[in-house]
């Protein structure tokens, strides 16, 4: 239907070669290391907003300016390594979220993809620069989230998305989804995927341009990445892979956690944010589902929706600890297929076995 190697994902005056999105996660699982060396490979590398100053020697002290401040370095850092199609993923439930955006438009990052939550107000920001050429690409879980951003930012901004990802239930972290909808077949990503690209189709239509739409949660083989442009998607996005690379940014501690992980070792959590998200199970959330309550001091309050009151640990601060290999202290979010995950490869590997595999899946054949 589609050929047999990959088509360009074209999002306005950019084209990634290869039509993989490198999902955003955070915290500083996605930094320069790994969003550089997917955008080297021909697709779009993507770094984390979240978090990322909690990296910063004084991240604790000044949540806001360490914010900030290692947000541009990583995206300076990234720029140095590349030339490619660079993004950041930058979650409208932070509460740092004006000042993330503001900083990535400043440093002329090419993408900005934006979930957990609706960016009703995405475009304000592009406004405030005159010139500035940083595509807006919410991240979706519906049909009707589509229409209803794309009219709201039309009728306030005169602007239209450029793009769209869809996110299914299969994702990891935190996920769009009530906790009954994740294994409902309504919710699959088969299923929204075509609906979003119907309700996208007459907002392209009636203003003569093409709004790509990107397929995200679950996404595993080559043979999957057939599987959704032949429903109609223009690329898709893909994360827990990207963790057992050599260049992502997370300690090997984390990494060998997907390496080690079994199928039911995946499960779906209440985090403290107030959303259900998918991780792999470890004695911290055992604890946790336990009733054991994680002492910690909120240094700010990073996440508008998040209960710190009755919050039994901090959700940054468990990621964070993740992210050195402090599993004990934290636990590492993940996609529904990262128990498949048996070795640790170069992001080069990874890309040459997914564009094998979509080959190779043309007229029916599995990778």
């Amino acid at each position: 239907m589609n050929g047999k190697t990959f088509k360009p994902l074209i999002i306005g005056d950019l084209a990634a070669r290869i039509p993989i999105v490198q999902g955003g996660m955070g915290v500083g699982i996605s930094l320069s290391g790994l969003a550089s060396a997917v955008a080297n490979a021909g697709g779009v590398g993507v770094l984390a907003a979240a978090g990322i100053g909690l990296l910063e020697p004084d991240g604790f002290k000044d949540f806001l300016g360490a914010n900030i401040r290692a947000l541009r370095k990583e995206i300076r850092k990234a720029r140095a390594l590349t030339d490619g199609i660079l993004g950041v993923n930058i979650m409208v439930a932070l509460s740092n979220f004006a000042d993330m955006v503001r900083t990535a438009i400043e440093e002329k990052i090419d993408i900005i993809f934006s979930g957990a939550g609706l960016p009703v107000n995405l475009p304000e920001f592009l406004q405030a620069f005159p010139g500035a050429k940083t595509k807006l690409v919410p991240i979706v879980s519906s049909g009707r989230a589509a229409t209803l951003l794309a009219k709201r930012w039309l009728d306030k901004y005169n602007y239209l998305p450029d793009a769209f990802v869809v996110e299914g239930p299969k994702a990891g972290g935190h996920l769009g989804f009530k906790k009954e909808q994740i294994d409902d077949p309504a919710y699959a990503l088969e299923k929204i995927v075509p609906e979003v690209i119907a309700a996208v189709a007459p907002f392209a239509e009636k203003h003569g341009r093409k709004i790509p739409v990107i397929a995200g949660g679950g996404i595993y083989t080559g043979a999957d990445i057939r599987k959704f442009i032949e429903l109609g998607a223009d690329g898709v996005q893909m994360a827990t892979r990207f963790v057992a690379t050599e260049e992502c940014d997370a300690s090997e501690a984390f990494k060998n956690t997907y390496i080690t992980a079994h199928e039911d070792d995946l499960q779906i959590i209440k985090s403290p944010v107030g959303m259900p998200g998918r991780a792999i199970g470890n004695q911290f959330l055992a604890d946790v589902e336990a009733g054991k309550k994680k002492p910690f001091a909120c240094p700010y309050h990073c996440i508008v929706t998040c209960d710190v009151e009755h919050a039994p640990y901090c959700i940054s601060l468990a990621l964070l600890n993740a992210q050195k290999g402090n599993l004990d202290k934290g636990f590492a979010f993940a996609g529904a297929n990262a128990w498949r995950c048996d070795r640790i490869v170069k992001v080069q590997e990874l890309m040459d076995e997914l564009q094998k595999g979509y080959e190779e899946s043309a007229g029916g054949l599995q990778d």
